[in-house]
């Protein structure tokens, strides 16, 4: 929930690959004083591959970040968000995004059996922020930040995921969901941005909203 200044609660940050949302996600936690759940990519022994031979190790990939993943919030559903606030830079609820786009029909079966047993309760978030950008932003973005892996992304695939992350929200309704334009603003580097997103969060109490800091900062509800 937001308090006016603060956030006390379950926050989410998402956003496609490129966007931001795992530099956010610990800036809100030290500005917040939260406790922060983070994906670990590293720990997956099947993503280098994938990236090289995504058809041969898209399963095994996958599967691995959904226990990972199932796992995680596992843990955070035993922590009282009522009396505490949490960050965290995903939220079960993508995975199968990632499942639709990897995975051949007979895989995506498999896949929906193991995670319909998984998805039976996780928490819902107080808030989530979902970060988009163009494409051409998020490219460079993977290209600078210089994880080796990721260096084989291809464009092709960046804007797949893109897409199925806007469909994905613009159905969302589970959750309050503040929307935001990540191309030019700096949350990471820049104080007065994060002051400003800060300054959003607190005001939010429910729906949907959009926050575009391209010019001047602007706040929209729908």
């Amino acid at each position: 929930m937001s308090d006016g200044t603060g956030f006390r609660g379950y926050l989410v940050i998402e956003g496609p690959i490129g966007t931001g949302k795992t530099s956010l996600a610990r800036r809100l936690a030290q500005a917040f004083g939260a406790d922060l759940t983070l994906e670990d990519p590293d720990e997956n022994p099947f993503l280098e591959r994938f990236y090289e031979s995504r058809q041969q190790y898209a399963l095994p990939t996958q599967l691995f970040f959904l226990f990972q993943r199932a796992r995680q919030l596992a843990r955070l559903k035993q922590t009282n968000l009522f009396h505490a606030s949490h960050v965290s830079d995903f939220m079960l609820e993508k995975d199968p995004l990632f499942a639709r786009l990897n995975l051949d029909a007979d895989e995506l079966r498999l896949y929906q059996q193991v995670y319909d047993k998984l998805a039976l309760e996780v928490p819902t978030p107080d808030l989530v922020v979902y970060l988009q950008a163009p494409v051409e932003v998020t490219i460079e973005r993977v290209r600078r930040r210089g994880t080796p892996y990721e260096q084989v992304i291809d464009r092709g695939y960046l804007e797949e995921l893109t897409d199925a992350y806007m469909r994905f929200f613009h159905n969302y309704n589970d959750a309050p969901l503040l929307i935001i334009n990540a191309a030019e603003i700096n949350f990471v580097e820049n104080d007065s941005d994060l002051a400003t997103l800060i300054e959003q969060i607190g005001r939010i109490r429910s729906g949907r909203h959009f926050f575009n800091p391209l010019s001047e900062p602007s706040f929209q509800h729908s």
